[in-house]
């Protein structure tokens, strides 16, 4: 009889994490969406899709779209192993708010043109270390 108390208890422990982690997973999907992500994903599906023919656009799409979820729940564990739930719900709220709004929309562009100084700087660097060499 403890036996089977001790499983039932272990399975409903089980159970709550699970739906905890589903909760906890579900928000940072939701955070990882207003950060832009989804966004440059569909943009990304549109440009890599754009040499598909109009008879098979609509097939491609819905089966590129089909791969988000996927990457979706990739992202997301990572974020879950560095951010606590509350700290994303957090994130989440800054998000919503109209700066982060605002962060959402410019993210892109910005981390690209950064992409581009850090290229430039790096190649400013290697130039000085071959001076030394």
């Amino acid at each position: 009889m403890k036996k089977i108390l001790l499983v039932c208890l272990f399975m409903l422990t089980i159970t709550v994490k699970a739906q905890d982690n589903t909760e906890f997973k579900n928000v940072t999907v939701e955070f990882i969406k207003l950060t832009g992500a989804g966004a440059a994903f569909e943009s990304a599906i549109a440009q890599i899709g754009s040499g598909v023919s109009e008879t098979n656009k609509e097939a491609y799409t819905k089966e590129a779209n089909g791969t988000l979820d996927a990457l979706y729940t990739k992202i997301a564990n990572l974020y879950m192993a560095e951010f606590t739930q509350d700290e994303i719900e957090a994130l989440v709220a800054f998000y919503n708010t109209d700066l982060g709004k605002k962060l959402a929309e410019k993210q892109l562009d910005l981390t690209q043109k950064a992409m581009m100084f850090g290229q430039s700087w790096g190649m400013e660097v290697q130039g000085i270390a071959q001076k030394y060499n």
